[in-house]
């Protein structure tokens, strides 16, 4: 990866490798009083992980691999999905800045096509019926040239454009669009970001094949309700709500 900027707009923790950026800024809030926004970047994670404990390649400094936290004290717990969204929106918005075909896969992975150019793992810490901190941590694919993990659709900026880029500046870019996005979410503006976030949907339009406990059906997306839960409309014009995890997408 390329040296550090000598300025950024949040404070920039740079660290060759760690095994999880999460767990490294995890730590450091444990320890001491850490400024909103902070962001720990990785040239390489040992044990980086993804949702319900995937994992993801990346060969070192080539791809942003980077954490950061909120103490979103304001939001209640049953809101948290709003996080998810605004941090998707930042990214894929940044992302549409390169090339066309971005979208979000729900809850919160970002596509390119039928690939997968970024994941992200969000974890709450709650006090009450709010958050009192999330630390959200985020793998893009960027110049990564080849892939060669169990991952079944993986992508990078690279092999999308066959350009290399500076990792800071983008990661710059889209601190400043999560900034803008967190200061919307604080005023409770969120009806742009709810449509936003609607219209940029992996799938919005059309029928496509889903699986669940049941087994492979075809369905529409309906809309995604305001605690996450995706709503599909099926064949036979039965609706069905699945919570992360609950359906799985039949990619080409």
């Amino acid at each position: 990866m390329m040296p550090s900027p000598d300025t950024f707009p949040v404070p920039l923790i740079h660290i060759n490798e760690t095994n999880s950026t999460n767990n490294y800024l995890q730590s450091l809030c444990s320890e001491q009083k850490v400024e909103e926004l902070t962001v720990v970047v990785a040239d390489f994670q040992t044990s980086g992980r993804g949702q319900r404990g995937n994992s993801w390649e990346s060969d070192p400094g080539k791809n942003l691999l980077f954490s950061t936290v909120i103490f979103p004290e304001f939001l209640e717990a049953r809101r948290q999905f709003l996080i998810s969204q605004v941090i998707s929106l930042a990214i894929k918005e940044e992302l549409d800045t390169y090339t066309t075909d971005i979208s979000i896969k729900w809850p919160n992975d970002i596509y390119w096509k039928e690939k997968k150019i970024c994941g992200m793992l969000i974890e709450n810490d709650l006090m009450g019926r709010n958050i009192s901190q999330s630390i959200v941590g985020i793998g893009i694919n960027i110049n990564q040239e080849a892939f060669h993990g169990a991952a079944p659709n993986p992508v990078s900026i690279y092999q999308i454009t066959g350009k290399q880029y500076d990792i800071f500046e983008i990661l710059k870019n889209i601190m400043l669009r999560i900034q803008s996005y967190y200061c919307q979410l604080k005023k409770d503006d969120t009806t742009s970001i709810v449509t936003r976030y609607t219209e940029s949907l992996f799938r919005k339009d059309g029928m496509h094949r889903y699986k669940d406990a049941d087994g492979e059906f075809l369905a529409q997306i309906v809309c995604v309700e305001p605690e996450g839960k995706l709503i599909l409309e099926d064949e036979i014009q039965t609706k069905r709500g699945y919570m992360f995890k609950e359906v799985e997408y039949l990619l080409k």
